[in-house]
C-alpha cells in the first residue's frame, strides 16, 4: 500500500471515532491508559506537529526539532474540557495538508533531512511514514479498548 492510500485509509478510519457514543468514548485499551477520547485529542495535536515539521523539512532542511511531550499537552490543553468536534475538525484539515504536501514531495524531496531533538538524524521521507505509522498505532489502541462494543 502506498503512502498516499495508508494516509487517507488511517484518515477516513479515524474520522468515523468521532461519532462514537460517550461510553464508548470514555473506554480505554488497558489501565492506567488513555481513553478513547483522550487518544482523538492527541491524534489532531500530534497531526499539528508532525505537519509544522513536514514544512520545516521541506522549507528549511537540516534544522533541529523538538519533540514534544504527549502528557503535558493532555494536561495543559485539558483534553477532559476539550470539545471533541475541534479536534476533529483539526485533524482532519491537518491531514488534508499532509496528504497534499506527500503527494508533492514523498518521492521528489524524501532525502531532504533533518534533526530529531531525541533520534537524531531523519528524513522527510521517514516523517511522511511517521505520520502514518503512528495514526495506525493508535488506531489499534482504539480497536483494542471498542472490542467488546
Amino acid at each position: 500500500m502506498d503512502i498516499v492510500t495508508r494516509l487517507e485509509a488511517a484518515r477516513d478510519h479515524t474520522l468515523k471515532y468521532f461519532d462514537l457514543s460517550d461510553e464508548q468514548l470514555a473506554r480505554s485499551y488497558g489501565l492506567r491508559k488513555w481513553s478513547v477520547r483522550f487518544i482523538l485529542h492527541h491524534l489532531a495535536d500530534a497531526e499539528t506537529v508532525l505537519f509544522d515539521r513536514i514544512r520545516r523539512i521541506i522549507s528549511e532542511p537540516r534544522q533541529v526539532l523538538w519533540s514534544f511531550d504527549q502528557d503535558a499537552w493532555a494536561r495543559g490543553l485539558d483534553y477532559s474540557r476539550m470539545p471533541l468536534e475541534l479536534s476533529r475538525r483539526i485533524y482532519d484539515s491537518v491531514r488534508a495538508g499532509v496528504i497534499y504536501q506527500t503527494r508533492l514531495h514523498y518521492d521528489s524531496s524524501g532525502q531532504l533531512e533533518f534533526v530529531h531533538s531525541e533520534t537524531g538524524i531523519r528524513t522527510l521521507k521517514t516523517e511522511f511514514d511517521k505520520v502514518a505509522s503512528h495514526n495506525e498505532h493508535h488506531l489499534e489502541q482504539i480497536d483494542l479498548a471498542l472490542k467488546d462494543s
